[in-house]
């Protein structure tokens, strides 16, 4: 059993040289790979989602934020969904994907740092049962990991190939709830993940879904033959008629 674990993790690692990986192993990587994330395009070109609100992840320590950018959705395959994730922890951070936060699972991609090691950063996935919050080992492809620790603040970005929130064949959805939370590491395993924000359900493929709206200005509408309103031409009418004597007047 042993051997077959270690062959299971050298096999993943030497798959993610090449397109991708299956997230099942406890996949680490050196601490050297330099990922910058940003606000910028936020709103515009990716999806974001943050706490607190507005923060900065290039300057508040405390900001735990997320972007997603999905592509055009495909039937009956998905979108290819590429993310950014960072957040202050000693543990791990933590990205999930659900159609229902309270019932169901959630995918979770996980960014953790290893302190037994210097702090290297690793990755995995998890299937989080969002009734009791257990989580169990799962197979998702992942693709492009890359990752990062410095002063307990943990950033990574990687690829979620075919995500699809519907199980019909003949569509393909990208309307999920994100998940974002924390956890704490209890040697090589992932303690309970602590849900920090709940984004409700949103379409990832629109990067706008979650700005607010402005309400358009009201406009005056001409009221109908059947109502008491006042038509505009009746208005000038009277208005020239009570201006009449004074003009007489002058």
């Amino acid at each position: 059993m042993e051997r077959t674990l270690i062959l299971l993790v050298v096999s993943a690692l030497m798959v993610f040289v090449a397109p991708g990986v299956r997230g099942t192993g406890h996949l680490s990587f050196a601490n050297n790979t330099q990922v910058n994330i940003t606000r910028d395009g936020c709103g515009v070109s990716k999806l974001c989602v943050e706490t607190p609100d507005d923060c900065d992840p290039s300057s508040n320590k405390t900001c735990l934020f997320a972007s997603v950018i999905a592509s055009t959705p495909m039937a009956p395959s998905g979108s290819n969904l590429t993310m950014q994730l960072r957040g202050y922890s000693m543990g791990y951070v933590a990205l999930g994907l659900t159609q229902n936060a309270s019932e169901g699972t959630t995918m979770l991609f996980v960014c953790a740092q290893n302190t037994s090691n210097n702090g290297s950063f690793f990755f995995r996935t998890r299937m989080r049962n969002n009734t009791n919050g257990d989580l169990s080992p799962t197979e998702r492809r992942v693709r492009e990991i890359r990752g990062m620790v410095e002063d307990n603040i943990i950033k990574c970005e990687f690829e979620v190939p075919e995500a699809n929130a519907t199980s019909m064949r003949n569509s393909a959805a990208t309307t999920f709830a994100i998940l974002l939370g924390t956890g704490s590491l209890n040697g090589n395993m992932l303690d309970s993940f602590n849900v920090t924000l709940n984004s409700g359900r949103l379409n990832l493929a629109d990067p706008t879904s979650n700005v607010p709206t402005t309400m358009a200005p009201s406009t005056m509408t001409t009221p109908d033959s059947g109502s008491n309103g006042v038509y505009p031409h009746a208005v000038l009418l009277l208005l020239s008629v009570l201006s009449l004597p004074v003009v007489l007047g002058a």
